[in-house]
């Protein structure tokens, strides 16, 4: 069976969250880099890794790697590598680039410079003269670092984070990616409660939910990869039936989550009404200080205001203040906050356990991490 070698790109700082989302589908991990890891798998692969895979933005095919100094030994190399394999004849294709600290530099030169070699090399190997490109679409990925062209394309089409169940939106929403990222992280499992005491429009909650019923975030969307025969219909067909029967529908889960503001909490409701969890989700309306944390050995998960209006300065200080006041005080509970604020632990008044630097869209963030202690174990 055909092996192919795939690159799983991802936000900087979660690189091994996404390895281990990997090595537990069964695919052999070549390597780690700052922001992708790459791995080995068949074509059925391409189909799991973009279904399963939660934590990642886009699922690459590497298609060839290669020292390139001039425009002419571009155009060369990638006209040495087998196209066909991959782009049908009637496939439409588009090249993206990018490119750091190389001789090649011009990035509108060297998409046009690979557009034309593949099309060349794809003439060729068809034997045609002119390339409709009315067929499926193929998004071609030339990346330059350090003078060494990577070529790939991408499988997934839109990215990753669109889940496809975000029906409502709020003001600075967390990415479903790192939303997913942040619990798999925390020492969370399906057996514990869950309070998300700033849910926004639920992306903490709702991921957790998928997550403790084994939904698969990718059954809901399409890619791009599904409308090319190097997979087949049958393969994708396989592999989203087995999604589906891989669902938990009899767990029972104890996830809560409340919002100050009623807009923010409507449009949770209804994200995760969309998503097919809404019964596993207790949303309340509530000020986290009117909360009752009643209950022992729970995690809370949460975006917390950070406070980037200077304006909202006083208030997200206070903000924080209260919340190390209250949360300081539940011992058995793991805490874990997400915020681009450089204070926090300051005005929480606790050190974290742990700080993980993370990036929310383009911001840089910090994650906090305290630690319970373990439940103990069930006579």
């Amino acid at each position: 069976m055909e092996q192919y070698e795939l690159i799983a790109t991802t936000t900087f700082g979660i690189e091994a969250v996404v390895k281990r989302e990997i090595t537990n589908l069964g695919y052999k991990i070549l390597k780690t880099e700052n922001g992708k890891v790459t791995f080995l798998s068949d074509a059925a692969g391409i189909a799991k890794a973009n279904l399963w895979l939660r934590s990642a933005d886009r699922v690459l095919l590497k298609v060839g790697e290669f020292k390139a100094l001039t425009f002419d030994e571009l155009f060369d190399k990638t006209n040495e590598l087998d196209w066909s394999k991959i782009i049908e004849i009637d496939g439409k294709f588009t090249v993206n680039g990018k490119s750091v600290k190389s001789k090649l530099f011009s990035i509108s030169d060297c998409q046009a410079i690979v557009k034309k070699s593949i099309a060349e090399n794809l003439k060729k190997k068809y034997s045609v003269s002119w390339l409709e490109e009315t067929g499926a679409d193929y998004t071609v990925l030339i990346s330059i670092l350090k003078d060494i062209a990577t070529l790939t394309i991408d499988t997934s089409g839109v990215a990753l984070h669109k889940r496809g169940y975000r029906v409502k939106t709020v003001e600075a929403p967390l990415k479903e990616t790192l939303a997913a990222s942040l619990i798999l992280l925390s020492f969370w499992n399906k057996d514990r409660i869950l309070y998300d005491t700033f849910c926004g429009s639920g992306t903490i909650p709702i991921e957790a939910a998928m997550i403790g019923r084994n939904i698969a975030p990718g059954l809901n969307r399409d890619f791009a990869s599904k409308h090319w025969k190097l997979i087949g219909e049958a393969i994708w067909k396989t592999e989203t039936k087995k999604a589906y029967l891989a669902i938990d529908h009899e767990v029972e889960l104890n996830i809560l989550a409340s919002d100050i503001n009623q807009r923010n909490l409507e449009a949770a409701i209804e994200n995760a009404e969309e998503a097919g969890v809404d019964d596993c989700i207790v949303f309340s309306n509530k000020d986290f200080r009117d909360v009752d944390y009643k209950n022992n050995y729970g995690v809370i998960i949460s975006n917390p205001p950070y406070g980037e209006r200077l304006n909202e300065d006083s208030y997200v200080k206070k903000l924080y203040r209260d919340m190390g006041n209250i949360f300081v005080k539940l011992d058995t509970w793991s805490k874990y906050f997400l915020t681009s604020f450089s204070e926090f632990e300051d005005y929480y008044n606790k050190k974290a356990d742990k700080q993980r630097r993370l990036y929310n869209g383009r911001i840089e963030v910090r994650y906090y991490q305290y630690y319970g202690p373990r439940p103990p174990l069930e006579k």
